[in-house]
């Protein structure tokens, strides 16, 4: 069985929202970032950098967030939420995971580390500002990337739905507009999944 480290609403969440459209059982481990448990000797083992997500299937452990999803999409074909290797459709996941990863969530991040996970004597509120001009400005290329599209591969919904629309609910969640009613609707439309409402129950449920 598939043990994954987390915590509540972090990049973690993408991989347990794949996993429950999976329907696999799998362990969940709580790790209370916030209380330095990412720091702790047996967790640092397992992450070197003492941060989420990570799992360990049967004694081979991976961290990061698109490597652990493009790992259980291959993992578990059948689903087809994760293109064939060597295909064109692969080529493209990869190219959206890239753009997420480097453009859509990086503002949000720096958000999050200027907000409330550097110590407060780091934080440059200055950057906020910024950060909120760098998400606006990837919104426009997502909006353009999803035009006329029902999902971001095409007809079919995939682990980059999941990727993308669990961005866009962490800048909800950080009060960053996306500027475009269009991306609001589909990030509303993919978070209506059942699997999204387990991810929650999941998570709260875990001690």
């Amino acid at each position: 069985m598939i043990k994954l480290y987390g915590y509540p609403r972090s990049r973690s969440t993408r991989v347990v929202w794949m996993l429950e459209e999976y329907g696999v059982d799998y362990e969940y481990i709580k790790i209370e970032l916030l209380k330095g448990a990412g720091q702790a000797e047996d967790y640092l083992k397992v992450h070197a950098d003492g941060k989420v997500p990570a799992i360990d299937d049967d004694g081979f452990v991976l961290t990061e967030s698109a490597a652990i999803m493009t790992y259980l999409g291959d993992k578990y074909p059948a689903s087809n939420l994760v293109p064939m290797p060597n295909s064109k459709q692969r080529a493209k996941y990869d190219e959206w995971c890239f753009f997420v990863l480097t453009e859509l969530e990086q503002p949000l991040w720096t958000t999050g580390k200027h907000t409330f996970v550097f110590p407060e004597e780091k934080r440059v509120p200055e950057i906020l500002e910024i950060a909120r001009w760098e998400f606006l400005k990837a919104c426009k290329v997502l909006a353009q990337r999803l035009e006329n599209k029902t999902f971001a591969l095409g007809e079919s919904f995939s682990a980059i739905d999941i990727l993308v629309a669990q961005t866009l609910l962490w800048a909800k969640a950080f009060d960053m507009p996306t500027g475009s009613k269009e991306l609001d609707a589909y990030r509303d439309r993919i978070s209506a999944r059942p699997s999204l409402g387990r991810v929650v129950d999941r998570e709260t449920a875990a001690n």
